[in-house]
């Protein structure tokens, strides 16, 4: 289908252009949310006619994202999460986490615009992408903790993950050995 956009879309074009996309991709997400009209002679004169408003709106939303990304791009949130001693975290942190704390922090984010392709499962320093308009992207870094005083240890470049357990301290465990009582529960078996 042939559409003209009305703002820059990633992979496909800018403000202005006629291109052909899928016929789902234009009736499912173009058309409906006003990224683009179909191109039709009636609606190219609709545009040329409106052409300025569109790239002054842009520029305003630009002008916006851009804002908010000086504040936004290197800046660290923390997550205090349940997580086992090797770092897997009980449950994950989504985009809908990410949202909620960059609100917490004052800042206005979509969770359209998290870019995070899977949830985050383990322990650690994770970066994540924000796209924040079609020309404006920050990075942000999501540091997942299980306690308060972990996060500043992680924020320091401490690896929180590796544990040594006081038990196992001359490392016998480690080396495979038994422990006596299971060698005896073993012969009174056989």
């Amino acid at each position: 289908m042939k559409v003209i956009l009305l703002e820059r879309i990633a992979r496909t074009g800018s403000i202005g252009d006629e291109v052909t996309v899928k016929d789902g991709f234009a009736r499912n997400f173009l058309l409906p949310q006003g990224k683009a009209l179909r191109a039709t002679e009636a609606n190219r004169k609709k545009f040329e006619a409106e052409r300025a408003n569109i790239e002054k709106r842009n520029e305003e939303r630009r002008n916006a994202a851009s804002g908010i990304a000086e504040g936004l791009n290197g800046s660290t949130v923390t997550m205090i999460r349940q997580a086992g001693e090797t770092g897997q975290l009980y449950g994950s942190v989504a985009s809908r986490d990410i949202v909620e704390a960059l609100a917490e922090a004052g800042f206005t984010v979509q969770r359209s615009q998290v870019d995070l392709l899977d949830p985050i499962k383990s322990v650690g320093l994770h970066t994540v992408a924000l796209n924040l308009h079609a020309e404006v992207a920050v990075t942000i870094t999501v540091n997942v903790a299980r306690s308060e005083d972990e996060a500043e240890r992680q924020a320091s470049g401490e690896d929180v993950t590796v544990t040594v357990y006081e038990d196992d301290v001359d490392g016998d465990f480690a080396a495979g050995q038994k422990d006596a009582k299971q060698d005896d529960r073993f012969d009174d078996e056989a």
